[in-house]
């Protein structure tokens, strides 16, 4: 399998990927440059497959890259995560999806009409299944919260990943409407069964920002 890198440079980060005679597939735009003998290839849709895509907003033109060499995807001042499937099967956050072994299954997963209209994540999320390294953007440091029969209760949308099997949907934060309107958590994202969630609800710049704000008041005091 390709071996996935995340670099951090001048606070901006990207994602390498080493290969050896192996494919991997990115989102498309994601290449910034590449090193050695690699093909790059993009498979025309069919037209049902065109057709789902302007209906679920699906990004199908995902580029395939196969040979011996190394991929330098753009970077970003946000970040990434690289996840580990040994078979199972992930549900991604909406444009969570960046690059990923070329034998994980990428496809759809419908939410509730509810749940995608409400819930800020779409009617359509990413589902990746296989054996390999997914990578995924996150605004922040990426935190696994592990549910075992329960109920994770999620305001904003910082979780970026779930197990496929636990159960999602979007709920009032309180019984009532008015209380959930003067709590000021109208609606909130429920997780429910047994499985991870990813969570990313630090984004970057303000671990960056306290950083510099613990290293002037480490300044300041000597």
């Amino acid at each position: 399998m390709a071996d996935f890198k995340i670099i951090e440079q001048e606070g901006s980060r990207l994602v390498k990927v080493a290969l050896n005679n192996e494919t991997v597939r990115t989102e498309s735009g994601a290449l910034h440059y590449m090193r050695g003998p690699i093909d790059m290839k993009t498979q025309t849709p069919s037209a049902g497959g065109f057709l789902k895509s302007l209906a679920t907003g699906e990004n199908i033109f995902r580029p395939t890259y196969t040979g011996t060499g190394e991929l330098y995807l753009e970077p970003s001042l946000s970040g990434y995560h690289i996840l580990e499937l040994a078979g199972e099967e992930w549900i991604l956050d909406r444009w969570a999806y960046w690059a990923s072994d070329g034998s994980i299954e990428v496809s759809i997963e419908r939410n509730k009409l509810l749940t995608g209209l409400t819930g800020g994540e779409g009617l359509f999320q990413t589902k990746v299944k296989g054996r390999g390294q997914v990578v995924i953007v996150a605004q922040g440091p990426v935190e696994a919260v592990e549910l075992r029969g329960e109920r994770l209760v999620v305001d904003g949308n910082f979780a970026i990943a779930r197990t496929g099997a636990l159960n999602y949907k979007v709920e009032k934060a309180t019984k009532s409407v008015v209380g959930s309107m003067t709590s000021g958590e109208f609606l909130v994202n429920v997780f429910e069964g047994s499985g991870t969630v990813l969570i990313a609800p630090v984004p970057y710049w303000q671990v960056l920002l306290l950083r510099q704000v613990a290293t002037s008041a480490a300044r300041t005091s000597s």
